[in-house]
Order: structure tokens, then C-alpha cells, then sequence
């Protein structure tokens, strides 16, 4: 008898660990494996090329990603009050033409080559912002911003931003979604820039009754458009979501996006994307730390949470991570670690790397980078 408790012991162990890595083999096909590309690629790529050199640009580009076993690419669509895509509401995206004019539309050359290489394709749109500098030039009448001008719909400092406080705002972000629901893409994704500034709209709040403060009321301004944006994805079955500041504070303080509500509820989004950009050693908001924070916030269990990292601190300094400023530059596994940390995490459900040229343009690479990112690939095999 003593001899068989030993035998069934060892029994038991291989089993729970046959068990432990069928659940991780399963997780893998399901793995949502995101990158970035944002206005910056879209610059230095595309500007002003002519049509047969996009394509094979973005074929290139979409080769790579497919290449690293990558699965979905977030694309920037609207990085301001602008289209990558023929538009029937805003201008062409400066950073696509200088001269104003659509040649090719570019994401739909982008949805039909991911999606020939079986990659999914979300439509990343900064919904409140006009333009990341304060000139007002670059404003002209095919701009729906131009009508706006010297109103207090426009708020201007370091950029120039819509109020999110107008209905007609909300009109105009609700119609420029559906816009882009037109086309095959896999999701809509918003940034994280929302309120601008705490008094922008001060005007509309003093018209209430003040049952709310002016945190409150600014949470409810932008809980109302959300609401909205997802009852137009979810018309055509298309997943919304969200990709707030790490943060947590920072996002009912500073943004004013309610992510608790969203969490905890049907109305809100489809996932969560938190953009936690920290290392282990961030000396206040370490990776492991705000990785447990975000997920011990999602309440309603049909909600995913894709966590996006930060692949374009790899070799630098940190500036504001206090005593780990230097973790960056001298580890060369910390997005390798932090994928394989958040697999434990309950509701996990995949990752998105920031943003393609850290991976891919071997200029933008530090001293660590190769390794850095071969570990990241060898991850993903």
C-alpha cells in the first residue's frame, strides 16, 4: 500500500501537467497578436508615393507581420480629423498627401492584403482631435472643423481638439464610425485622447442643473458617445474597444474615461487595450502590479482584455519609471517576460505590440533591440 500512494502521487503530477499544457496549447491559435501602425508609418512609408510603391509597401509590410506570427494589425485610419480613406466627411490625412488629394485608398488596399494573409484588420480613430499642432492654417473648408472656428467647439492648446461636450461632436464621431464600418474591417479601436482639458466645457456645464460635478459630467459626456460608437459596431457585429492610458488614475482624472462602468457592463466595449508601457522595476506603476489592476477590474466576463506594450522603449531610457529607468537598456527579454506573465491572467486574452517601426526598421533598433525582438519571436513560433 505505501508503494502505491507514491506511484499515484506521480501519477496525479503528470496529468495536472499534461492538463497545464494542452490550456496553453489551446490558448495559442486564439492569441490575439497585435502591432500598431500609426500616422508615423504611414508618413514615412506612404506620403505622396505613387500607387504601384504603396502596394508593395504595404505588402511588404504586412509580409513581416505575418512573418512573426503576428495576427492583427490596428491601423490609424483617422489620426486626427483626417481619412487614410476616400472620405465623404473629412480631408485626406496630411501624413498620407501633402497636396490634399486622394490617388488610392489606402485602407482598403490594407484590408484586402491582410486579409489575403489571413490577418485581421481594426480601424485605430482618435475621435476628438484635430490636429497635434495649435496653427489653424492647415484648417480649410473641407475640413468639418472649419465651421467651428472661434467657437467654444474648438479648443486649442498644444493641438487642437473638438468639445466633447456638443452633440453635434458626438454626430460627427458617431457618422465618421459608421463611415468606416462601410468597409470589411475586423473592429474599431479609439486612442486614449478624450478631454483635453478640464474647463473646455465649462459653458455647457453651467447650463445643467449640476447634479453632477464637473468630473462626473465630463465621464457622463464621454460614457454617451461610447455608448453610441458601440451601438454602431454592434449593428454590424464588428468588435468596439478602447485602448485608455495604464494609468488607472489617470484615465478618471486627467481623461475622464470611465473604465469602470465600460468594464462592468454590455454597453460600453467589446475589449480593453490598457497601454501599459512599464517595466517590472516602474517604480509606481511596475508591469505586474497594473497588469492585476486592469484585470480585477473587467466584471463583465465577455469582455477581453488585450494588453499593449511598450516594444518602442527597448534600449532606452525610461525617464519616468524612477528607480527602473535603466531596466530598459540593460534587459533585453522584458516584452518576452511580460507576454508570458499575462498569459496567466484570467482574462487575458492577447497582446499588441507599439508599433511596427520598433519592430521592423532596423534604424529605430538600440543596442538590444535584435535580441529583444528575436526573443519576442521565437516566443511566437
Amino acid at each position: 500500500m505505501k508503494r502505491i500512494i507514491p506511484i499515484i502521487f506521480i501519477i496525479f503530477i503528470i496529468i495536472t501537467i499534461v492538463k497545464i499544457s494542452i490550456k496553453k496549447d489551446e490558448k495559442k491559435p486564439n492569441e490575439f497578436r497585435g502591432v500598431f501602425i500609426s500616422y508615423i508609418e504611414i508618413s514615412n512609408y506612404l506620403q505622396d508615393r505613387e500607387e504601384k510603391e504603396v502596394k508593395e509597401k504595404i505588402k511588404e509590410m504586412i509580409s513581416n507581420i505575418k512573418e512573426m506570427n503576428l495576427n492583427t494589425i490596428i491601423l490609424q485610419v483617422r489620426p486626427s480629423n483626417d481619412a487614410i480613406y476616400k472620405s465623404n466627411i473629412f480631408p485626406v490625412s496630411k501624413y498620407l498627401s501633402s497636396s490634399n488629394e486622394y490617388k488610392y485608398d489606402v485602407l482598403d488596399v490594407f484590408i484586402k492584403e491582410a486579409h489575403k494573409n489571413n490577418i485581421k484588420l481594426y480601424a485605430w480613430i482618435n475621435p476628438y482631435r484635430i490636429n497635434t499642432l495649435s496653427n489653424t492654417s492647415e484648417i480649410n473648408e473641407d475640413n468639418p472643423a472649419f465651421k467651428y472656428l472661434n467657437t467654444d467647439t474648438i479648443y486649442i492648446n498644444d493641438g487642437i481638439y473638438y468639445n466633447p461636450s456638443k452633440d453635434h461632436v458626438t454626430n460627427l464621431i458617431i457618422e465618421g464610425v459608421k463611415e468606416v464600418l462601410n468597409y470589411k474591417v475586423d473592429g474599431v479601436i479609439f486612442d486614449d485622447y478624450f478631454y483635453p482639458s478640464d474647463d473646455i466645457d465649462i459653458n455647457d456645464y453651467e447650463k445643467t442643473n449640476k447634479e453632477l460635478s464637473l468630473e462626473e459630467y465630463h465621464l457622463s459626456i464621454i460614457n454617451n458617445m461610447v455608448e453610441k460608437v458601440h451601438d454602431e459596431c454592434k449593428k454590424k457585429s464588428i468588435p468596439f474597444g478602447i485602448s485608455p492610458e495604464g494609468n488607472i488614475d489617470n484615465n478618471y482624472h486627467k481623461n475622464y474615461a470611465d473604465i469602470k462602468t465600460w468594464l462592468s457592463s454590455d454597453k460600453y466595449v467589446d475589449f480593453i487595450m490598457p497601454q501599459i508601457y512599464y517595466g517590472f522595476n516602474n517604480s509606481t506603476k511596475p508591469f505586474i502590479n497594473t497588469v492585476k489592476e486592469w484585470n480585477s477590474l473587467i466584471k463583465n466576463k465577455k469582455i477581453k482584455l488585450y494588453i499593449a506594450l511598450a516594444v518602442y522603449k527597448i534600449g532606452k531610457e525610461d525617464e519616468y519609471s524612477g528607480s527602473g529607468k535603466e531596466e530598459w537598456k540593460e534587459n533585453n527579454n522584458i516584452i518576452m517576460k511580460e507576454i508570458i506573465y499575462s498569459r496567466n491572467i484570467n482574462n487575458y486574452n492577447g497582446f499588441s505590440l507599439y508599433r511596427y517601426d520598433n519592430i521592423f526598421n532596423k534604424e529605430t533598433y538600440q543596442k538590444t533591440s535584435v535580441k529583444e525582438i528575436n526573443n519576442i519571436k521565437s516566443l511566437l513560433k
